[in-house]
């Protein structure tokens, strides 16, 4: 099989969360015509992961895994001497290449593993909350997301957080007859921005990003709305730190939590490089898969940005990684 081709065939199939419905008839069919047995395991409409297996190993031990859909936006492959180009190749169109590459290779040695590919991961994890309830009985999860071939020790978690400020609206030459959102959430948000964050030893610092701030009507009115979406990456529970929030911004605006991914820490087989995994994954979501690993190739520091890329020494080394975990797992059970 040659991992570069179906890495690019895989980013030129635009699969941006929601509209993963091409990628995952290409990948079913690409893996049927390999000999595999690929279900579609519906999540909702037009909406499906894939599951494969050997005809006779319906429920194997190791399941490599992986996501299909990508951020926006949608940019075609193209390649030069050492990296493959386009949204999705490290992130992790990639990765499902390598994991086929992977598979194919241990059907030839004796040895069988599942793939799940999964929709939603950019997301809210959605696909992966539905692949929980069908599970198959596997005991190693090998998930993949771009950790340039370490395994990671630990996958920070997320907290979504929306701001809605409420005011009245007024002429704005004549303030005092009005009440502004927007003075109320700024200040809203320099209250949570000077809050301490917590840091955890051999992990990092929980961090803040503020991503979207929006609202008011025109610049001749007092805004009677403003509206922020905050996200935290966590390095522990997330209680404390809600309750913290809440308090900080107390009546200045409405706090609503629209997202938790759990901080976790993982299993690193002995005598393999490790990091930190500063982002989430689906793993929290996929607690009926097996005993987790995060490892992949690609650098998450290009991932979402307009020049996403994956060298092709790493997918090659990659091919070589998954299939000696796998071997490893399955001799140590």
């Amino acid at each position: 099989m040659d991992v570069v081709a179906l890495t690019r065939a895989l980013v030129d199939i635009e699969s941006i969360t929601g509209n993963e419905a091409d990628v995952a008839n290409f990948l079913a069919g690409e893996l049927q015509a390999l000999g595999f047995v690929a279900q579609k395991m519906p999540v909702e409409a037009r909406r499906d992961n894939i599951w494969a297996t050997l005809p006779d190993q319906p429920n194997p031990p190791v399941v490599l895994s992986t996501h299909m859909d990508t951020v926006p936006p949608f940019i075609p492959s193209s390649e030069d001497e050492t990296r493959i180009l386009g949204r999705g190749s490290c992130d992790a169109k990639g990765i499902i290449a390598a994991q086929i590459a992977a598979a194919e290779r241990l059907r030839n040695e004796g040895s069988a593993v599942g793939l799940l590919f999964l929709v939603g991961e950019e997301r809210n994890s959605l696909g992966a909350k539905a692949a929980n309830l069908r599970p198959f009985g596997s005991r190693f999860l090998i998930n993949g997301e771009p950790t340039e071939n370490r395994v990671a020790i630990a996958s920070k978690g997320s907290l979504r957080v929306e701001l809605t400020a409420e005011g009245k609206m007024a002429h704005s030459a004549y303030p005092e007859l009005g009440e502004s959102a927007i003075n109320k959430l700024l200040e809203a948000l320099a209250r949570l921005r000077a809050m301490p964050l917590p840091i955890a030893e051999g992990i990092g610092p929980c961090t803040l990003n503020i991503g979207i701030i929006d609202g008011g009507r025109a610049p001749n009115v007092i805004p009677d709305r403003a509206r922020a979406q905050l996200l935290y990456r966590l390095v522990g529970p997330s209680d404390e730190l809600r309750r913290q929030i809440v308090a900080a911004v107390g009546t200045l605006a409405r706090v609503d939590f629209v997202l938790d991914i759990p901080f976790v820490r993982l299993e690193a087989p002995d005598g393999l490089p490790t990091m930190v995994a500063a982002f989430t994954t689906d793993i929290p979501a996929l607690t009926h898969w097996g005993r987790p690993l995060l490892i992949g190739p690609g650098s998450i520091h290009v991932a979402h940005t307009e020049g996403e890329y994956i060298e092709k020494k790493q997918l090659a080394d990659a091919i070589d990684l998954y299939c000696s975990l796998t071997r490893r797992l399955i001799s140590h059970e």
